[in-house]
């Protein structure tokens, strides 16, 4: 039976994100424990403000390594949430410049409002493009493409083929990205309502 540990690294809405997968019926735990995260068969790592405040967060528990034994070297399922997934790239220029943790090549840059001149940073409700077919995806069908976001940076992949999905708020962004047991969505899956639960529901069943 699927277990996930939700990364407690205190910059995520670590509490919602638990909501939304017990409510797939699934057993969740908020942790930085080892011991915990060797025993889970899924990892999230949510992720709510800035790029360099989170990674410091993170390197302060041990985390990065304590990660890539369980995701890199074990081959759990991982995603990362909003934030979550833009420190899976490999730098960020968000107020500065800050190393992510190199896991999907690419960096994080200041969304473009556009030629509209739209707001940043980008918050409401706005439908995806998938450019791949992937597991996590399954079973949601094309009105149900709609996920909510709360955003100003946005995650440059430097190779397409790691880029899932796509969205468009004054230019085009990379909405979702995959690379072998590891995803990563831009908006927030436990706002989403019956689209995130789904995508949720989908995630425990996934393994790679």
């Amino acid at each position: 039976m699927a277990s996930v540990a939700i990364i407690d690294y205190g910059r995520g809405n670590v509490r919602s994100v638990k909501n939304a997968v017990e409510h797939c019926g699934t057993d969740a735990v908020v942790t930085a424990d080892a011991h915990v995260l060797n025993d889970a068969s899924h990892i999230i790592l949510p992720g709510v403000g800035a790029f360099g405040d989170a990674i410091a967060a993170l390197k302060a528990q041990g985390l990065p390594d304590i990660l890539r034994d369980q995701v890199i070297a074990k081959g759990k399922p991982f995603l990362g949430i909003c934030l979550g997934m833009q420190l899976l790239a490999d730098r960020s220029d968000e107020h500065g410049a800050h190393d992510g943790l190199g896991w999907i090549a690419g960096d994080v840059a200041r969304l473009d409002p556009g030629p509209d001149a739209l707001k940043i940073p980008h918050m409401g409700w706005n439908d995806v493009t998938l450019t791949a077919a992937h597991p996590l995806f399954t079973r949601l069908k094309p009105d149900q493409l709609t996920f909510y976001f709360v955003h100003s940076y946005h995650f440059r992949t430097a190779d397409n083929a790691h880029q899932l999905a796509r969205c468009a708020y004054g230019t085009p962004f990379t909405a979702a990205v995959a690379k072998d047991n590891i995803l990563g969505v831009q908006f927030h899956p436990e706002k989403s309502q019956d689209s995130g639960v789904a995508l949720l529901e989908n995630l425990v069943r996934w393994n790679p």
